[in-house]
């Protein structure tokens, strides 16, 4: 855990919260109500696996008290003791003063209600692929599904998995398939093997390292899935704190965002199979891709938080 002195945080003034005396905060929800204020007074980002100031405050306060986020209606109006008291506002004065993402002071994230372990060795996930895969491989989506039998899918792979999250959502949602999960970072893939085993998955998700489909030799898919960097230069250059203290490897995409893109778009047809397709994730670039690849039939995806955010192409569309 980082140290919270009063010292810079780069070049700024670290912020002074507002003293809590005892008895002022006694219930889950004041604390929530008191954790908002601080993060709104503070301006501090929200990106991370929560959107909002209430989401995030909601956050910290179940995992201080180790309560799932869906438990946190049942418990609203319940009172804290002194000491989880202290430990919500230790929380809550690290967020502010160090500007680290909330995952990372609890070493905790959730996607789809499963719990993950992350650190600073992996980007904190906030895929919208899991809802994809819900809602449009075999789910009851409006657009229908793009793969009508999740029971069919026999391997899928996961490029820049991370902290193995997609990997383990995708082992979730296709239970006869085989994943491969590649990243070509170390220490991100010592976090997804504690992920994959964390999640008694270790006989289903093979992890490699490597540099996109370098490891995998002349392997087919029938789902490739990949949340690539593609930050470009403009947007690294302005990443709230909360992001640089992130890997830097996961966000930078290169000048225009595509380098990793291309280079999956380029390499994709030669390892999946004739009734594949592929999945990928492009935040805000959709503008971009579609001017970079206008010969290229892609079916943009939306979701609860998102638009056109992530991008479907079949293989024989890629062929």
């Amino acid at each position: 855990m980082a140290t919270t002195s009063k010292k810079t945080l780069r070049g700024r003034a670290a912020p002074k919260l507002a003293k809590v005396g005892r008895g002022e905060l006694l219930t889950l929800i004041d604390f929530v109500r008191y954790a908002v204020s601080r993060f709104v007074e503070a301006r501090i980002a929200f990106a991370h696996g929560t959107t909002d100031p209430v989401a995030e405050a909601a956050f910290l306060v179940c995992e201080a008290l180790h309560l799932h986020p869906d438990q946190f209606e049942a418990f609203a109006h319940a009172r804290v003791t002194s000491a989880e008291g202290k430990t919500i506002l230790d929380l809550i004065h690290k967020r502010v003063t160090t500007r680290k993402p909330a995952a990372y002071l609890v070493n905790k994230i959730y996607m789809r209600g499963l719990p993950f372990y992350v650190d600073e060795r992996v980007i904190v996930p906030r895929s919208f692929i899991g809802e994809l895969m819900e809602s449009h491989f075999g789910g009851d989506g409006e657009a229908g599904s793009l793969i009508d039998d999740p029971t069919a899918v026999e391997r899928v792979l996961d490029l820049c998995t991370g902290s193995g999250c997609l990997a383990i959502l995708a082992a979730h949602h296709f239970p006869n398939a085989a994943v491969d999960a590649v990243d070509i970072s170390k220490g991100a893939l010592e976090v997804a093997t504690r992920n994959v085993s964390e999640h008694g998955l270790d006989e289903r998700i093979t992890l490699h390292r490597g540099d996109l489909f370098a490891p995998l030799g002349n392997a087919r898919y029938d789902l490739i899935i990949t949340n690539p960097p593609y930050v470009d230069a403009e947007g690294m250059a302005a990443l709230p704190p909360e992001c640089r203290a992130e890997p830097k490897l996961a966000f930078d995409g290169g000048a225009d965002g595509l380098d990793v893109v291309r280079r999956i778009l380029r390499d994709a047809p030669d390892h999946l199979t004739p009734d594949g397709g592929l999945l990928c994730e492009i935040g805000r670039g959709r503008e971009l891709v579609d001017e970079a690849f206008p010969e290229l039939p892609l079916l943009w995806l939306d979701t609860e938080e998102s638009e056109g955010e992530v991008f479907w192409i079949a293989a024989a569309d890629l062929a």
